[in-house]
């Protein structure tokens, strides 16, 4: 239905781009600091105190910190994506041989932390997509 509606208003018939929005603008640093969001989640939920027993407020946070934990993993994870299939061309993983290799173990920790609390996971899924990023600015150059 949004197809018909678009081809009627614009009269276009087919539309093609490089990525969902052609912006052009593609930086790691969202993915990083999503995933810097999920080190520190993971941290305050290792540092809630159960010793006097569950209450209302430490369910709260509970549930607030396993939700953003949880949000900015899969965050993390969309951005690093959309640079691999919208941004990484060929002659990068010319250069870049196990781009893909770190892209997938990147993804696949994402969704370990995501499920798990887990802070070694967590900086072991940050380190891995500040290293995309190092990659992405080397190919920037």
């Amino acid at each position: 239905m949004l197809n018909n509606i678009f081809e009627k208003v614009f009269n276009v018939h087919e539309a093609t781009s490089h990525c969902d929005i052609p912006c052009g603008i593609y930086d790691p640093k969202d993915a990083i600091q999503a995933a810097q969001t999920v080190v520190r989640m993971t941290e305050l939920i290792d540092e809630l105190d159960y010793s006097k027993g569950p209450s209302a407020s430490l369910g709260n946070s509970m549930a607030r910190y396993v939700a953003a934990k949880e949000e900015h993993a899969k965050k993390a994870k969309d951005d690093i994506l959309v640079i691999w299939t919208d941004y990484f061309k060929p002659e990068h993983l010319e250069k870049y041989p196990d781009l893909h290799e770190k892209v997938w173990n990147a993804c696949k920790l994402g969704s370990f932390v995501k499920v798990n609390v887990d802070l070694g996971k967590a900086k072991e899924f940050k380190a891995a997509l500040e290293e995309i990023g190092e990659i992405f600015w080397e190919t920037k150059k």
